[in-house]
């Protein structure tokens, strides 16, 4: 009676063998135990995959999979992982029967095969070396590898051969190396087949915006496009994937690095580019690319973010000052740059008024002959709606500033009275206005003044002053400071 038990529990494994077999995942250990046996999952089950990134150059990966798993023990190798994940955050549930699937043990396995993990792992082992030549074909000896520091070195019989000029073959690949990063899994299994989900966080994939802003040439309007530049080097593929991008600043204790060399990325720019959906997530924002996209490893990839025309804009020029002029006598300065900036409002009723993330914005502006020309870049923090945008595009060529203390008198030990006549030259072929931003102590008065300024806040004083083209602006004013 045990015997035809036996028998039949045998020919039952056989057949689950058999059947796992043809699904190309199932391998028994041992079919006369019945309780433990192996079972992997590569990316041709995957079911789904959604990628979700953050501006910290990390990103949260959730993983479906169709597995074929037997009641029992069940060791399960999860392949096809990202080469930088994190696996204290990687969780596993199954989506079709959530109490029958629970973790007993997991491991990470990453040490990777190549040309030089095979040959470390086979130091004291036996090779084979093989040399081809053309007047007697292929030769192959046996050897045993001593040592690969600062090259191979080859014990052939009685002789140490120091490298081989022909190939070295070896017999087997070690089980210490895989191919591919895995997660594995030693779960205690009751029901049967599963759609699992993994999650997980993993580095290497970061996320930029970048901003093209084309300036009319009457510098009052501009059309703004906004793109996402997405960059992975995780390690791993991402095929048609749902994409989700997250602006803000997500908190995060830092692991120790790992360092990865990877290819040169390549750029690939998405086809048909729709805006992304944009909507509120806890205390930051969520971009949702509204169609799947495939990114690849060591792979750039650009989506469109946003697209708005007619914008108002205004092009401010700026002659500052500085603090420490008015404790001490200054020399003359002659020829000073003014800088150039653009200001424009983040609202709806500026054709805008959607939260922009962080990212480089660049401005063009055609030309006399239509063609656009580049007039410069600034960094864009986070900016939420309906806050005002200031970018510096550099410093102009026709506009400059000259600088004269007129008189300096200390009155008492930290009190000074100081005089100033500011010269705002505008070479440019139309009028200007231009901003001298004078900034001050804590404590300060204009006793003089030959235009009107701004208390633009307790320390600066601003005369925003007219410039005719072709022409010359003269400032003068004295004030009293307290340091």
């Amino acid at each position: 009676m045990r015997e035809q038990v036996t028998v039949t529990i045998i020919l039952l494994l056989a057949a689950c063998a058999s059947a796992g077999a043809q699904e190309g995942r199932i391998q028994l250990k041992d079919p006369l135990d019945g309780t433990f046996y192996d079972a992997e999952t590569t990316l041709d089950d995957q079911t789904d995959v959604a990628v979700t990134v953050y501006n910290n150059n990390l990103a949260l990966v959730r993983d479906r999979r169709k597995v074929v798993l037997y009641p029992g023990e069940v060791s399960l190798k999860f392949m096809d992982v990202a080469q930088q994940i994190r696996p204290e955050t990687v969780s596993l549930r199954s989506l079709t029967a959530p109490d029958a699937l629970r973790i007993l043990e997991q491991n990470y396995e990453y040490d990777l095969m190549s040309p030089a993990k095979l040959m470390e792992k086979y130091v004291g082992r036996p090779v084979r070396l093989v040399n081809f030549s053309r007047e007697i074909g292929f030769q192959e000896q046996e050897a045993t590898l001593l040592s690969v520091n600062e090259g191979p070195v080859y014990q052939v019989e009685d002789a140490i051969y120091l490298g081989h000029p022909g190939q070295v073959v070896l017999p087997e690949i070690p089980e210490e190396l895989i191919a591919k990063p895995s997660l594995i899994w030693l779960l205690a299994n009751s029901g049967t087949d599963h759609d699992v989900e993994v999650t997980y966080l993993t580095g290497g994939i970061q996320w930029r915006a970048d901003y093209v802003i084309t300036l009319e040439r009457s510098d009052v309007q501009m059309d703004l496009e906004g793109w996402v530049t997405l960059n992975n080097q995780s390690g791993a593929q991402y095929t048609d994937a749902r994409l989700k991008l997250v602006a803000g600043e997500v908190n995060l204790v830092r692991p120790e690095p790992r360092r990865h060399k990877g290819a040169q990325p390549l750029m690939e720019m998405a086809q048909a580019p729709a805006p992304m959906r944009e909507e509120a997530f806890a205390e930051y924002h969520l971009y949702t690319l509204p169609r799947r996209t495939t990114v690849k490893q060591n792979e750039s990839k650009q989506v469109s973010l946003l697209t708005a025309a007619g914008i108002g804009v205004a092009k401010v020029y700026e002659y500052r000052g500085s603090e420490g002029f008015y404790s001490q006598p200054i020399r003359p300065t002659k020829d000073e740059k003014v800088a150039v900036f653009l200001e424009f409002a983040n609202s709806k009723e500026n054709q805008l008024g959607v939260p922009l993330p962080a990212g480089v914005m660049r401005v063009y502006q055609e030309d006399t002959e239509g063609m656009l020309q580049f007039a410069g870049e600034d960094r864009l923090e986070h900016t939420p709606k309906d806050e005002d945008v200031r970018l510096r595009l550099g410093n102009a060529f026709d506009v400059v500033g000259e600088r004269t203390q007129t008189d300096f008198e200390r009155i008492a030990e930290r009190v000074f009275e100081s005089a100033y006549e500011i010269k705002i030259r505008n070479h440019k072929e139309n009028d200007v206005t231009v901003d001298i931003v004078e900034p001050m102590t804590d404590d300060w008065r204009i006793l003089e003044n030959s235009h009107e300024y701004v208390k633009r806040d307790a320390r600066t004083a601003v005369f925003a002053v007219a410039v005719p083209k072709d022409g010359e602006t003269v400032v003068s004013y004295r004030v009293r400071v307290n340091y």
